[in-house]
């Protein structure tokens, strides 16, 4: 036999050795992520979607915690703890807030019983006489009657009125006390203010954000302005809220509602309270219009349905029973503004509070410790606007003596002297 190349001739086997046997398919379990031709396990995309759910709740995570962060850190007069819960009503968290402070606050209740741990003076900012000419007698407004107690027996000068700030011509401009607001809760001492609208003029101010927009008002009282300045107080509910509107320097920035509860400024610095379509409508002289809710007030009764808050007109972010620190303004049956706020009140104690004050028509404005202030203003040095401090109504206020001196996030109204 020839051989070839050197390789060895094959040998005469009469048959070729049979061939191995093929390997069985691969299981599912025993292919690789990385085989192109195999479809996308279950597991495998389960987890996909797992984790592409965790980014996206991370991202959102972060952003929130940014947003959040970045309310918080903003400049302002409010708190941080203030700004995060404002934060959250922004985000479509009213409604977990809500419960929580309802929660905290049912479950705080104001003492039962006692005596005030203060005695009922009011002290003032100021008590010297005006600088700016006397007023003819004419123009001067009656003060109110005594208030009566919701507690007998009276403690001592309780519910009498105290001139408070300048006087003009030897007429104060306004007056104060102090009230037990119930039977039950006789520690507790809400204030009330009388201001005579011949004496004394308003205006309202934006606040940086309620009501939201763009004003050339100042969301503080300017510097050239404070000479005159008397008083300044809150307005009411953040515009979410008010189930109303806001209307300044020409325009409604939120639209105006028939029939809600609204105070009105005049052209002439005259104020009133009403139910807007009803008492008070649009005309030319109407300056400003600050609405919230409706009225707990109207011809001088409280309405009917506060205590089971009838169709949820006074709100929800509480409920109208939470006893909580709560302010109200009025116009009585001479025309004179009144404002109330004290602690342990509900829509229904608050609206009584107000017609024991003399109240034709009353409307709430802002709840909750933070939002109720009322300061009366002076110059610590005569003549000199940037030493204009102020002073509580009422001692136990959380917010500061000097707010609204500053720009503050929310609106408010404040009273000025009538030169006149």
């Amino acid at each position: 036999m020839r051989v070839l190349d050197g390789a060895p001739a094959p040998s005469a086997s009469p048959a070729a050795e049979p061939a191995p046997p093929l390997a069985p398919p691969p299981s599912p379990t025993d292919r690789r992520h990385g085989d192109d031709d195999a479809p996308p396990r279950g597991p495998s995309l389960l987890r996909r979607l797992l984790t592409l759910a965790l980014a996206v709740v991370a991202l959102f995570v972060v952003l929130a915690g940014f947003s959040l962060g970045s309310a918080v850190a903003s400049a302002g007069n409010t708190s941080p703890s203030e700004r995060a819960v404002e934060w959250l009503r922004d985000h479509n968290a009213g409604g977990l807030v809500n419960t929580v402070e309802h929660w905290w606050f049912t479950s705080h209740p104001p003492k039962e019983g006692g005596v005030p741990d203060r005695d009922l003076t009011v002290a003032a900012a100021d008590a010297s006489p005006a600088t700016a000419p006397a007023p003819a007698a004419k123009s001067h407004t009656d003060a109110p009657a005594q208030v009566p107690t919701a507690a007998a027996p009276p403690l001592p000068g309780e519910g009498v009125w105290q001139p408070v700030g300048p006087s003009f011509g030897g007429v104060p401009a306004m007056y104060a006390t102090q009230v037990r607001p119930d039977s039950t809760h006789t520690s507790l001492l809400a204030g009330l203010v009388w201001i005579d609208p011949k004496l004394a003029s308003f205006s309202v101010f934006p606040g940086r954000q309620e009501p939201g927009g763009s004003w050339s008002t100042p969301a503080q009282v300017p510097v050239d302005r404070r000479l005159g300045l008397l008083a300044a107080f809150n307005g009411g509910f953040r515009m979410g809220d008010a189930n109303g509107g806001f209307y300044l320097e020409g325009r409604a920035e939120v639209p105006l509602r028939d029939g809600a509860a609204s105070f009105v400024v005049h052209k002439d610095g005259t104020a009133t309270v009403g139910q807007w379509g009803r008492d008070v409508s649009m005309t030319n002289d109407v300056e400003s219009v600050r609405q919230n809710l409706v009225l707990i007030v109207d011809g001088g009764k409280p309405v009917d349905g506060l205590d089971d808050n009838s169709n949820g007109q006074w709100g929800d972010t509480l409920g109208n029973k939470v006893l909580v620190w709560r302010s109200a303004v009025c116009v009585d049956a001479h025309g004179g503004i009144i404002y109330g706020a004290g602690p342990g009140l509900g829509a229904q104690s608050l609206a009584d509070l107000m017609q024991r004050a003399g109240c034709q028509r009353a409307m709430e404005l802002d709840i909750n410790p933070a939002w109720t202030t009322f300061n009366f203003y002076a110059p610590a040095t005569p003549g000199d606007p940037n030493s204009v401090h102020g002073t509580k109504l009422l001692p136990d206020m959380k917010k500061p003596a000097d707010r609204y001196l500053s720009s503050d996030d929310r609106d408010f109204v404040a009273v000025f002297r009538r030169d006149g």
